[in-house]
């Protein structure tokens, strides 16, 4: 059987319908997703708001990136889970003032439980840091992203 290579660089369509002031409805391939603002904004609640979609985004690329890597190095992942702490500025979506930096901090907690050696462990986070497309596009703007581990090996 014939492996089908993918394409390098990719164009990505992504719809957004807006029925609301604050509900935006995204569809992409056979997929759609609601992000909304919460009640207390006027929202309706029916998803995480836009800057939570963002972290959210950043949680769900270093699970994907940070599996891609262990595969890379022969190491397999028994559990996985990541906790995010963002730091956000509120002045530019309250239109207060202009925020040249939104995110200036997050904290990522990242518990794995794995059957790998400390010094391969280590290759796989390098690997996350120079991977990531999300995190990559976070620091390039200014945002520091700080990665706590909890290894538990089996």
């Amino acid at each position: 059987m014939a492996t089908v290579k993918e394409k390098a660089i990719v164009t990505q369509r992504i719809h957004g319908n807006c029925p609301t002031h604050s509900r935006t409805e995204i569809s992409t391939r056979d997929v759609t997703t609601i992000v909304d603002e919460p009640k207390e904004r006027d929202g309706t609640n029916m998803g995480p708001s836009p800057t939570e979609t963002l972290v959210g985004a950043l949680i769900a690329c270093t699970n994907v990136i940070s599996h891609k890597c262990a595969q890379l190095h022969g190491v397999k992942f028994a559990t996985m889970s990541i906790d995010a702490e963002a730091m956000f500025d509120r002045r530019g979506t309250q239109l207060m003032e202009e925020v040249e930096i939104p995110f200036p901090k997050i904290r990522l907690v990242i518990n794995v439980t794995t059957d790998c050696d400390p010094e391969t462990m280590e290759k796989v986070k390098e690997d996350l840091h120079r991977f990531c497309p999300v995190s990559k596009v976070m620091r390039k703007s200014g945002t520091e992203i700080e990665e706590i581990w909890n290894v538990r090996c089996l």
